[in-house]
């Protein structure tokens, strides 16, 4: 205790001369302070709910940018602030109720999280933190990186990973329940949006996923969800960020994910950083809509690194951590308090979220270690001689004996002791409605997605017209077949190869469909049928008109049925191939080495093919078994067993060799690949492919089932009771 002193009245001095050049700032003018005679007092609790009066009516004139603005009084901690804080947003001219909305009220008490290690449950993210959140409040988790925000913001949302355990006790209105589908909506650190979609659009397919009733009412909900978030001025403007085209920046960009989670109306938002990447007015503008957003009845939970003085002003309560520990949770100004009491007062020209981080952030000794070397040589660089170790013992300390910690306790049992109503699901929409939104989306996504699918189906022509035009005027005689099909394995090979420019497109998808199945608002099923659905006219459209291309610049046999299985088999292969690029895309999470591995797959295939050496040659061991019968272009240009396209070609034709004797196409491809003499296997090898097409399909819904949500970290939500829960 004595060296716990000795530290808070060193850094107590350290901090009233690091206020003030001259040293002569006294300690009561230190920021955010309350008056003489208040210390030690209760935080006040005179804005807890009552259930019976917590629905709010609002609205906004239509064509407004900004929020619905509810009649509820602020915040008491906000009436309590200085003049150097924002003010709660007024209500706005000619605003009529119409709309309720109605409040809910989230408890935790003694929330333990561990993560499971290499072999048990030991590390503590988050140790016994107990805390509340109130309607039409905006309630911060605030701490230095890996002190557990994140993971205690998904643990009161029911979104902890498999490999985490949570043990404790969650409310929502008192009742100890979970919190059913449409009640509350989840904004990550990272969210993936569509840059080919207007803000609307956007937003208007997210309605459409969500929420089930007419079309009317989801554009409605779409509007409402614009001005809440301040969106009016960019609806109808491009959400960009790729492809060449400059969309909205980082916090308006930040504000569409938000809106998205606003479309289900949610009585609870959380939100993961919604400061990350922003800068100071975008912060601010950010912060400002929420407290906004707040005044309507929304709970809103949301994790914090530091923020300016002007946004700290707008905070309801906060909740400190370092190192999973709580070291305080209540009002902002009692938070302030708190640190004066503890010997920690915040300097005058220092904002307090950066004092908070500067007292409990341990990598600040690095600093302090790094500035003593200096000292010997420049003297005293800094005043930032505080070890943050004590500094953290004595907050914890301080704060569990406070009177802040009891009001706390004493909210808690308020909050539980009597059950509210309890929050129902809002319904989900039909499966294949979804699928024809997904269908209808990813059409429109193509459509403008120029540098992914309309330069993609430039280059497949230019490569037909290359590849023709090198194999043009072939004849049709004996010596011409090598040649023949040498163009045609360069053509099946190469614009296979070409495939390879849709990769960041495929991510693209899987980002999407990742960020839409966390919340519910998609499923791999789902996914994986819009997206065939949505593929098919676009590969349609390339086969057949790469195939016009080459087929009659190598002359190819001049036949409508023949030309219809060459453009048949093409477009089978492409879809095989588009499986491929999905599977892949699925299990590398990066561009480079998805790009990598999935050359390296399409050569190893090419090798094999049976153009190179025929599949009776080949070594059995991995060339040959299994390789060569998995490759798909062994089922459209290999002239073995099964002769695809080169039986389409030589199928019925003869050569002469020499003046008396003449040899059939069948036996010419006989004597040169050892085909097999089968006059169906042209068709046998057109449902080979069909069939490979389905199976990779059927490989990418379990990557996506199973894979793809533990990479991406997706969790699972909570579909069951709490006690089920820590029961486990």
């Amino acid at each position: 205790m004595e060296e716990i002193q000795s530290q808070s009245d060193h850094y107590r001095s350290s901090s009233s001369s690091a206020s003030s050049p001259a040293s002569r700032v006294p300690s009561s003018n230190f920021f955010y302070l309350r008056k003489p005679g208040s210390l030690r007092q209760p935080i006040s609790f005179e804005d807890s709910p009552d259930w019976e009066d917590t629905d709010i009516e609002v609205r906004v004139d239509e064509g407004g940018d900004s929020i619905n603005a509810a009649t509820t009084p602020a915040s008491p901690s906000l009436s309590k602030l200085n003049s150097g804080s924002l003010p709660s947003p007024p209500l706005p001219d000619g605003a009529v109720i119409t709309r309720k909305i109605a409040g809910a009220s989230i408890a935790w008490k003694d929330l333990t999280v561990t993560i499971k290690g290499k072999r048990k449950y030991s590390d503590k993210v988050v140790k016994s933190s107990t805390g509340y959140a109130l309607p039409g409040t905006m309630t911060v988790i605030m701490g230095p990186a890996k002190s557990g925000k994140s993971t205690l913001l998904r643990a009161l949302s029911g979104r902890l990973p498999d490999s985490a355990r949570m043990y404790g006790e969650v409310f929502v209105n008192g009742t100890k329940m979970c919190m059913p589908y449409g009640s509350y909506g989840f904004v990550d650190r990272e969210t993936t949006l569509i840059g080919t979609l207007t803000v609307r659009e956007f937003l208007y397919y997210s309605a459409l996923l969500q929420l089930p009733g007419f079309l009317c009412q989801k554009r409605s909900v779409v509007e409402d969800a614009i001005d809440s978030m301040s969106l009016g001025d960019y609806a109808n403007k491009l959400i960009g960020g790729h492809c060449y085209m400059k969309g909205l920046r980082s916090g308006e960009r930040r504000r569409v994910s938000i809106a998205r989670e606003l479309v289900m109306r949610p009585h609870i938002l959380f939100i993961d950083e919604p400061l990350y990447r922003l800068d100071s007015v975008s912060a601010l503008l950010m912060m400002v809509t929420l407290k906004k957003l707040a005044s309507t009845g929304c709970t809103l939970i949301f994790t914090i690194y530091q923020s300016s003085t002007e946004v700290f002003g707008l905070f309801d309560r906060i909740c400190l951590l370092s190192n999973g520990n709580t070291l305080f949770f209540g009002e902002t100004l009692a938070c302030l308090q708190h640190f004066s009491n503890a010997g920690f007062p915040c300097p005058i020209m220092q904002s307090p979220s950066d004092h908070f981080l500067r007292a409990i952030n341990t990598e600040f000794d690095r600093i302090i270690a790094m500035c003593k070397s200096w000292q010997d040589d420049h003297g005293d660089l800094s005043a930032v001689n505080m070890d943050t170790a004590v500094a953290i013992r004595t907050l914890e300390a301080t704060y569990k004996s406070s009177a802040d910690a009891v009001s706390l306790e004493t909210m808690i049992v308020k909050l539980t002791e009597k059950e509210g109503p309890s929050l129902k699901s809002k319904g989900m929409v039909g499966n294949l409605t979804r699928v024809a939104v997904l269908t209808w989306r990813s059409l429109l996504i193509m459509s403008r997605e120029w540098k992914y699918y309309w330069l993609r189906l430039i280059l497949y022509m230019l490569l037909a017209l290359c590849i023709g035009t090198v194999f043009s005027g072939l004849g049709h005689t004996l010596s011409s077949v090598v040649t023949r099909v040498a163009a045609i394995f360069v053509f099946v090979s190469f614009t296979s190869l070409l495939s390879i420019a849709g990769v960041p497109a495929q991510m693209k998808e899987i980002k999407i469909y990742a960020c839409e199945e966390s919340n519910q608002h998609s499923g791999a099923f789902i996914f994986l049928l819009g997206q065939l659905f949505a593929s098919i006219p676009f590969l349609f459209l390339i086969s057949i008109s790469s195939s016009l291309v080459f087929y009659f610049l190598v002359g190819l046999r001049d036949e409508f049925s023949m030309l219809m299985y060459f453009v048949l088999n093409f477009f089978t292969f492409l879809l095989v191939n588009e499986g491929l690029v999905l599977a892949v895309t699925s299990i590398w999470q990066d561009i480079f080495w998805s790009i990598l591995i999935f050359v390296s797959i399409q050569v190893m295939m090419m090798l094999s093919a049976g153009f190179l050496r025929i599949r009776s040659s080949l070594p059995g061991p991995v060339w040959m078994y299994p390789i060569s019968y998995i490759a798909f272009h062994t089922y459209s240009i290999q002239a073995s067993s099964k002769m695809g396209l080169l039986e389409n070609e030589y199928i019925e034709t003869s050569f002469a060799v020499g003046q008396v004797r003449t040899i059939s196409g069948n036996q010419a491809l006989q004597n040169v690949y050892d085909i097999s003499a089968d006059s169906n296997s042209k068709w046998k090898n057109l449902l080979v492919l069909f069939l490979m097409a389905v199976a990779y399909r059927v490989l990418v819904f379990v990557l996506l089932k199973f894979y793809v949500r533990k990479n991406l970290f997706v969790p699972k939500l909570f579909l069951c009771n709490q006690n089920t829960r820590n029961s486990r």
